[in-house]
């Protein structure tokens, strides 16, 4: 068998955590998003240069390992991707009503579909997302979230508008910032050194966001590894924004969260299932707002 149908039968038949080991190559970015869907914890990227980079990858693989091992595995319990309206055409001119600023991880690229694919079109907030990704997968996990999504996904570029109804996904390797200007607010690119051990980190993100666009800000940690966007989440709180934090029982790993929850930085924690209604009222979306009120006096 191949390493998809392997897989498929371990987590049939006993699931446990999976680690891919994967190329950089297009092929190997998108096997590796198919072992992300199909359940495997994650991944870690072969160095294109052994010689030059194997410790490095080495001390990833551990953690991650380490990680894996301490994760409580449940069986997946994630609904499918709900069937989306029609695809907006094209993102709004003007302003978004927010920028919501997400950081993530570890189980990230699973979530991020099930959160995003529920955003319906008319969604008036921009978008920014920091996975922690190599560079060469973050652009074919855009395309995938594009074609699940009613709003218009795609790897960002220096220069791309913030605009309603977009969603940008930081490349690989590289830090994003966002930049309010006379013509239009818009996001940043730069390769600057690496922060809380990450390039992208989102703690770049939410610090950009929080002194860009203060209580227009929101931002949101789910799950992943270690402790990056913490400060960041405390930033936006400190500027009048609105901090969402992911619920530890709907987390792969609940450390991203965890540490911005326990500095005090989370004004909400959030259950994945609710987390899109949640984005939509704190957005001002009216339909939103009805179901994050129903959620919350459900007990989520």
């Amino acid at each position: 068998m191949n390493g998809i149908d392997t897989l498929k039968e371990i987590m049939r038949r006993q699931p446990v955590p999976v680690i891919v080991f994967s190329s950089h190559s297009t092929e190997g970015a998108s096997v590796t998003l198919k072992a992300l869907g199909l359940g495997a914890f994650d991944f870690v990227a072969k160095p294109r240069d052994a010689s030059m980079h194997l410790g490095e990858t080495a001390k990833e693989l551990i953690v991650k390992v380490k990680a894996a091992a301490e994760c409580k595995l449940k069986p997946r319990s994630l609904p499918g991707v709900v069937a989306r309206p029609e695809k907006r055409a094209a993102p709004s001119v003007g302003s978004a009503t927010k920028v919501v600023a997400i950081g993530i991880s570890t189980g990230g690229p699973q979530a991020l579909e099930f959160v995003l694919s529920q955003l319906p079109a008319d969604f008036p907030g921009a978008i920014v997302v920091v996975q922690h990704m190599p560079e060469g997968f973050t652009e074919m996990f855009a395309r995938r979230l594009d074609e699940l999504c009613s709003l218009r996904v795609k790897e960002a570029q220096s220069g791309d508008a913030l605009q309603p109804g977009r969603i940008l996904i930081c490349p690989g390797s590289r830090h994003i910032k966002v930049k309010r200007l006379p013509l239009g607010d818009i996001a940043v690119l730069s390769d600057e050194p690496r922060v809380n051990g990450h390039r992208p980190s989102a703690d770049v993100l939410l610090r950009s966001v929080a002194d860009e666009f203060q209580a227009q800000a929101v931002g949101v940690l789910m799950t992943g590894m270690g402790d990056d966007g913490a400060e960041g989440l405390g930033a936006v709180k400190q500027a009048g924004g609105v901090t969402i934090a992911q619920s530890e029982d709907s987390c792969v790993v609940y450390g991203m969260p965890k540490a911005a929850i326990e500095r005090g930085y989370a004004q909400r924690v959030v259950a994945l299932d609710v987390m899109s209604a949640t984005l939509q009222a704190v957005c001002g979306r009216s339909e939103g707002k009805d179901l994050n009120s129903r959620a919350l006096k459900a007990g989520h």
